[in-house]
């Protein structure tokens, strides 16, 4: 799994170094079942298939290797008691924004009109933009 543009904290690894045990979760849209792997986790600077993970040019520079140990599915009760694939049923305003969060918890000395502008419709454009 590689580190992919975005939050740019390799800092957020710093658990596996400590105990390496992982438990992944794979989740389609609409489908009510799940995948779940476990294993051993271990971080890489490179690897032969680094260039395989290269996305817009942009070769990660850090991946996450997982040694797989267990393999299974999750039913769908969770999914369909949830209502999570239900549109009809999502409230994405009972939490604050991302712009929000991030001017109260990372950047507040940037105004929530820059970091609403920042984090908009254009974010993911943004992501494998070089940046200084």
């Amino acid at each position: 799994m590689p580190e992919r543009p975005g939050n740019r904290r390799g800092d957020g690894y710093r658990n596996l170094l400590t105990n390496p045990h992982v438990g992944l979760l794979f989740v389609l849209p609409g489908r009510g079942d799940t995948l779940r792997i476990n294993g051993h986790a271990r971080l890489l600077r490179d690897a032969p298939y680094f260039d395989e993970l290269t996305v817009k040019g942009h070769r990660p520079l850090l991946a996450m290797e997982v040694a797989v140990q267990e393999v299974f599915y999750h039913c769908s009760k969770a999914f369909l008691r949830s209502a999570l694939w239900k549109p009809e049923s999502w409230q994405p305003d009972v939490v604050p924004s991302r712009a929000v969060i991030a001017h109260e918890l990372e950047a507040n000395e940037q105004s929530v009109e820059e970091l609403e502008e920042y984090y908009g419709p254009t974010y993911a454009e943004k992501l494998y933009v070089q940046r200084m």
